[in-house]
């Protein structure tokens, strides 16, 4: 399986563009409106807060993807924070799961803002049905190698991050900047504190870079730019479209168009070439995230079948494991983009992220810090802030939907649960934690 990992094959801005092109993809058209409904007309400052909490997250990966550098990049954290047990591989399995719930957000994106364009009202069955034939597009791409996704990724990166920012700019310039998103549905700090779950979902793109650390060039030092780069570039261009949404609509219209609040922000601000030259974007946006989000996950549940994490069959299936994974992720993808709104699919991707997030930085706290050199302080404090921002979130879930906090729960646990009859059942062999494709340090 080595073959499957191509050294050197993702340049620094690869690297960049896909972690842009997730979280892009995701933040800014799926869940501004997500956000505002719980944050209220704060919602610009959300974004600039799970930002800082999201900051404090990136250190434990930026540490120990600098000191091993892996194709399975959250993977291979987990082994070494805990050994072959059913925490690391059950965390793991979170990640990539969540990553998968990502790809299902911004296929439903995309399918929303192309119905939008085309004057139709996005419901029905055509959501679904538009946004399974993206992820089936992205997997033709993947399918294509490595070099395919990254010039795609650059490409599509450069088109989305300017066109994003010059939209800003025009809505502020044509608004005046004169905030609008006012109102009677302003949720106080709870909902503020809560919204910064999704605000932080926005951000998780950075852990794509995480999980094709090794094929990265001078992964030690370009693994944790790309990531810096990744959030720094994101927090301008959410803050400045926030901005440039609240100045042109009022909050209960950007609540009300929650699922393609650029686009109903844009025909105001801009008028109906700025409406649809703000889909033409979305589609570029949302198509690149999926694309990069299969690339990366793809490769985490290869690298996790390598370990004997998680079971694998071929089921009849020619070709190698990382072929057989990628199709196992587009299954996945597309059967949750039939089945949940954009709503529920977005919950359950933060409630899965942030339990896996505080176990990766508990881990890595406990049993790794010295060795990677690691701050303890920062660790815990990256613990703190997902605890607490989990905390308010899954409250004002089960006021507004118990039915998403119950699925998250019952998921997670039957996760762990998976995992732990099989490690029983297959056990990995030895004891060591090191994973295949690593670069450790002693071997530089």
């Amino acid at each position: 399986m080595s073959s499957e990992y191509k050294k050197n094959s993702l340049s620094l801005p690869d690297a960049v563009a896909m972690g842009t092109g997730v979280m892009i993809g995701a933040g800014i058209l799926a869940l501004t409106g997500q956000i505002a409904e719980l944050a209220g007309s704060w919602f610009p400052l959300a974004f600039v807060a799970g930002a800082v909490v999201t900051a404090f997250s990136a250190y434990s990966y930026i540490k120990m993807s600098n000191a091993w550098p892996s194709a399975g990049g959250i993977g291979m954290i987990l082994k070494k924070a805990y050994g072959p047990t059913t925490v690391a591989a059950g965390a793991a399995l979170l990640m990539a799961l969540s990553m998968v719930i990502n790809e299902s957000l911004v296929a439903r994106t995309f399918a929303t803002y192309l119905m939008r364009g085309l004057g139709m009202e996005p419901d029905g069955w055509m959501v679904p049905t538009l946004g399974v034939g993206l992820i089936v597009f992205a997997y033709l791409v993947n399918a294509s190698g490595n070099r395919s996704v990254g010039l795609l990724s650059q490409v599509m990166a450069i088109l989305k991050i300017g066109g994003i920012a010059l939209f800003g700019i025009a809505a502020l310039w044509a608004g005046g900047i004169s905030f609008e998103a006012t109102g009677e549905t302003e949720t106080g700090a709870g909902g503020f504190v809560a919204s910064l779950a999704l605000a932080i979902l926005a951000f998780k793109g950075f852990t794509t870079i995480t999980n094709s650390g090794g094929e990265i060039t001078d992964p030690h030092r370009n693994v944790g730019r790309a990531i810096i780069l990744s959030i720094a570039i994101c927090v301008v261009v959410y803050l400045l479209v926030a901005v440039a949404v609240g100045s042109s609509l009022p909050l209960d219209r950007i609540v009300a168009a929650k699922d393609y609040a650029l686009a109903e922000a844009a025909e105001p601000a801009l008028g109906q070439t700025g409406f649809y030259l703000t889909v033409a974007l979305a589609l570029v946006a949302t198509a690149s995230g999926v694309i990069a989000s299969i690339f990366a996950v793809s490769r985490m549940l290869a690298m996790l079948t390598d370990m004997k994490m998680i079971p694998h069959s071929h089921f009849g299936m020619p070709g190698t494991i990382r072929d057989h994974t990628l199709v196992y992720t587009v299954v996945i993808a597309g059967a949750l983009t039939v089945f949940f709104d954009l709503s529920r699919i977005a919950s359950l991707g933060a409630f899965f992220y942030l339990v896996m997030d505080i176990l990766i930085h508990w881990g890595v706290w406990r049993h790794l810090r010295e060795e990677i050199g690691a701050k303890g302080w920062i660790l815990l404090v990256a613990i703190g802030l997902d605890a607490i921002v989990l905390g308010a979130f899954t409250v004002g879930k089960w006021q507004s939907d118990a039915t998403i906090v119950l699925i998250a729960l019952f998921g997670m646990a039957a996760v762990f649960v998976f995992e732990h009859v099989f490690l029983r059942l297959h056990p990995p062999a030895g004891d060591t934690h090191d994973t295949p494709h690593e670069k450790t340090r002693e071997t530089e």
